[in-house]
């Protein structure tokens, strides 16, 4: 890709997007009408099995939520993007992505065929091909949710924080391969009930 590489995507509620993006490239990604979760995969997209660690990036950051200045690691301790602006403070990779089965779980059998972030990861994945399987949707982040810690460990989704036009960016160190699922969640606040859509930008500095 060129220098002159950029898009500007808005992703309806519920619906995904993938794509790669080269080194340098700097991403926004924008809450357009506030309390809307974004669940992310990122990968080398030279290589899908050196894919975002959760794990690895909150112990070497120290800290269990993400915002400015945190380095987004691969399982092999690579880094993949860094956050170099965020308007809303902090961002969950802890929760994980919402799925038929966890659903089920959480809020009842009733939800069992409502839409979730995992089936979104799937279908992208399945389209996109190129070697990309179901077994590379592993870690991903919650751009924008609220799950907050409890004193013994355990987590809680509750209201989010971010509001109309809040926006993060992130500056990719390696050529990337990104994977969206703007989730369609009704069933626990993290989308305030409703979810929403959000804008992807990506330009070069």
């Amino acid at each position: 890709m060129n220098d002159d590489f950029e898009f500007d995507d808005v992703v309806e509620a519920g619906d995904g997007w993938i794509g790669e993006i080269p080194a340098g490239t700097l991403l926004r990604i924008t809450d357009l009408h506030g309390n809307q979760a974004v669940d992310t995969l990122f990968y080398d997209a030279h290589d899908y099995s050196n894919r975002y660690s959760a794990v690895d990036t909150i112990r070497e950051q120290g800290a269990a939520y993400l915002t400015t200045g945190s380095v987004l690691l691969t399982v092999n301790g690579d880094a993949l993007a860094t956050i170099v602006e965020d308007t809303c403070g902090r961002h969950d990779t802890l929760g994980g992505a919402c799925s038929q089965e966890s659903n089920v779980v959480r809020y009842g059998m009733h939800t069992r065929f409502q839409h979730s972030c995992r089936s979104t990861f799937v279908r992208k994945a399945m389209q996109w091909g190129r070697g990309l399987e179901k077994r590379d949707i592993t870690h991903n982040i919650n751009f924008f949710m609220n799950v907050p810690l409890t004193a013994d460990g355990g987590l809680t989704f509750e209201d989010g924080v971010s509001a109309p036009g809040k926006h993060l960016e992130l500056r990719a160190e390696r050529d990337l391969l990104i994977l969206i699922s703007d989730c369609p969640q009704l069933n626990n606040p993290c989308n305030g009930y409703d979810p929403t859509s959000i804008r992807l930008t990506g330009r070069r500095p």
